[in-house]
C-alpha cells in the first residue's frame, strides 16, 4: 500500500510539472521580448523553478500597482461625494430661504392687491369699463379702413390693456386720453373722404406707390380702380376683377377736386369688399353663355338659324303680300311676280270651263304657290320644339357631372359642384331664351303666309262664284216649261 500510494504521489507530481510546464511559457511568452520567446524552452527543473519564482515576482508586482490605482479612485471618489454632499446642503438651505422669502412676497402682494382694491373703491368699476372699451376699440381699429392711413394705432392701447389685465398697474391719464382721442377719430375719419399716399398692388402683382383715396369707413380707390385691405398685414391691393358699371364713377372721383361725385360705395363691410367682390365675381353675359358647354353652343347655333330664317322669310312675304295688294287694285292685267296675278291668269286661260272644273283648276294654281309661301314655316316650329328638348338635355348632363364630383369629393365643398349646376342651368335658360323667341317669330312669318293664302283663295272662291252665277238662267227670261206653254 505505501508503494502503491508514494507511486500514485509520484504520478501526481509529473502530472502536475507537465501542466506547468505547458502554462508558464504561455505566460512568460506574453510579457517576454521576442528574443526571450525564442529562448524560454525549459531544460531542467532548476530552470523550471526559476521560471515560477520569476511569473511570481511579477504577478504580485501587477497585483500591487493595480491595488494603489483602486485606493487613488476610491479616494477622489470620496472626495467627489464628500464635494456634493456639501454642496446639496447649501443648496438645500438656499431653496429653503427662497421659499421663505416667496412665501413673505406672496403675503406682501396679497396685501397689496387687497389695499388696491380698498383704495380704488368705486373706481374699479370705471377701471374696467376703460379696458372693456380699449379691447372694443382695438378690436375696430384693427379692421378699420382708418389704419391703412394711420397704422399703427392699436399699439398703445394693446399695452394698455395688458397692462390693466395683469394687474400691474392703473392706467395714466395720459394712457385714458389717448384711448378717447383715438375714439374720437375713428369717428371724425368714418365722415371723411381723404387722400394719402400708399403702396398699392396692382392687379399684374407689381407694388408702386399711389395716391389713394379713402371714402370714410368704406371704401379705397387708387386709379379709378377698387382696392382691397388685408388689416393682418395692412397691404393694399386692387380687386382682381373690378366690378362692372362702377368703374366710371371711380375713376371721376380720382380726378374731382370739389363738388359732388356720384359713387357707388360697399356698406357690406369694413375691409372694403364683401359687396363688390361678389358683384366683380358675378359673371357676365359671355361668361354664363360659356358656362353651358357644348350643349350651350348648340341651342346658340339653332337660335341664331331661327332668328335669320324667320327674318329673311318675314322680308320675303312682306314683298310678296306687297305684290298681291298691288295685283287687287289693278285687276284689269295680271303680273305674274305675284301668286294672285299667276292664279288669275289660271283662271283667263281657262275661261271656258265649266264652274267645277274652274275650282279645281284655281285649286291646283294655288297648291303650286302654297309650297314658297310656306317655306321653312315648319323649320321655325320644329326649332321653336327642339330648343327646350336641347336646354333639358343641357340640364341632365350638368346634373351627371355634379352626381359624379359628389360621388369622387363628397358634398363638402359647392365650389366643386359649381360647374355642373352652372351648365345645368345655363343650358335650360338658353333653351327657353330661343324657343320663345322662336315661336313667337313663327306666329309673326306665318301670319303673312296666312294671309297671302287667304287673298288666292278668297279670290279663287270670288272667280268660281261668278262662273256659276254666269251660268245661272236670267229672271227676266222665260223658262223652256214657260215657252211649251
Amino acid at each position: 500500500m505505501r508503494v502503491l500510494s508514494k507511486v500514485c504521489r509520484t504520478g501526481l507530481s509529473a502530472v502536475l510539472l507537465i501542466a506547468t510546464l505547458g502554462v508558464l511559457p504561455a505566460v512568460a511568452a506574453e510579457d517576454a521580448s521576442p528574443a526571450q520567446a525564442s529562448n524560454s524552452d525549459v531544460k531542467s527543473l532548476d530552470e523550471l523553478l526559476q521560471l515560477i519564482k520569476t511569473a511570481k515576482v511579477r504577478e504580485s508586482k501587477e497585483h500591487r500597482q493595480r491595488e494603489r490605482a483602486f485606493k487613488a479612485d476610491k479616494n477622489q471618489q470620496a472626495q467627489l461625494l464628500q464635494q456634493a454632499q456639501v454642496q446639496k446642503a447649501e443648496q438645500e438651505a438656499r431653496s429653503a430661504e427662497l421659499e421663505s422669502t416667496f412665501a413673505d412676497n406672496e403675503r406682501e402682494l396679497e396685501a397689496l392687491q387687497a389695499q388696491m382694491q380698498n383704495r380704488l373703491g368705486t373706481l374699479k368699476e370705471l377701471f374696467g369699463h376703460i379696458t372693456a372699451a380699449a379691447g372694443d376699440t382695438v378690436t375696430r381699429l384693427d379692421r378699420s379702413l382708418v389704419s391703412a392711413q394711420y397704422p399703427g394705432r392699436s399699439a398703445q392701447l394693446n399695452e394698455l390693456i395688458e397692462k390693466m389685465s395683469s394687474h400691474s398697474r392703473l392706467p395714466s391719464l395720459e394712457e385714458i386720453e389717448n384711448l378717447a382721442y383715438e375714439m374720437s377719430r375713428e369717428m371724425v375719419e368714418s365722415g371723411r373722404v381723404s387722400r394719402f399716399n400708399q403702396a398699392v398692388i396692382s392687379a399684374d402683382g407689381e407694388q408702386v406707390e399711389r395716391q389713394v383715396i379713402r371714402i370714410g369707413l368704406f371704401n379705397l380707390i387708387s386709379n379709378g380702380h377698387y382696392l382691397s385691405y388685408n388689416p393682418d398685414n395692412g397691404v393694399l391691393a386692387e380687386l382682381a376683377r373690378q366690378p362692372r358699371g362702377l368703374a366710371k364713377g371711380a375713376a371721376a372721383l380720382q380726378l374731382a377736386e370739389s363738388g359732388f361725385t356720384p359713387l357707388s360705395i360697399d356698406p357690406s363691410g369694413p375691409v372694403g369688399g364683401g359687396l363688390l367682390r361678389a358683384l366683380a365675381d358675378r359673371p357676365g353675359l359671355a361668361e354664363k353663355w360659356q358656362q353651358g358647354g357644348l350643349v350651350g353652343y348648340v341651342i346658340t347655333g339653332i337660335g341664331a338659324v331661327a332668328l335669320v330664317l324667320a327674318l329673311w322669310r318675314a322680308f320675303v312675304l312682306r314683298g310678296v303680300f306687297a305684290g298681291v295688294r298691288r295685283q287687287l287694285q289693278e285687276a284689269d292685267t295680271y303680273r305674274l311676280d305675284n301668286p294672285l296675278g299667276r292664279v288669275l291668269s289660271v283662271a283667263d286661260a281657262h275661261a271656258g270651263l265649266d264652274p267645277e272644273s274652274m275650282e279645281l283648276k284655281l285649286h291646283e294654281a294655288i297648291l303650286k304657290e302654297r309650297p314658297a309661301i310656306e317655306l321653312a314655316l315648319n323649320l321655325l316650329k320644329i326649332i321653336a320644339m327642339i330648343a327646350p328638348l336641347m336646354g333639358l338635355l343641357g340640364t341632365v348632363t350638368g346634373m351627371i357631372v355634379v352626381f359624379q364630383q359628389i360621388t369622387i369629393f363628397g358634398a363638402g365643398d359647392p365650389k366643386l359642384m359649381a360647374g355642373g349646376i352652372s351648365q345645368a342651368l345655363v343650358t335650360t335658360v338658353l333653351g327657353l331664351l330661343v324657343a320663345i323667341p322662336t315661336l313667337l317669330l313663327h306666329t309673326w312669318v306665318n301670319g303673312y303666309a296666312r294671309r297671302i293664302l287667304h287673298v288666292l283663295e278668297e279670290q279663287s272662291a270670288g272667280i268660281v262664284a261668278l262662273k256659276a252665277e254666269a251660268r245661272l238662267p236670267s229672271q227676266d227670261e222665260p223658262s223652256e216649261k214657260n215657252r211649251q206653254v
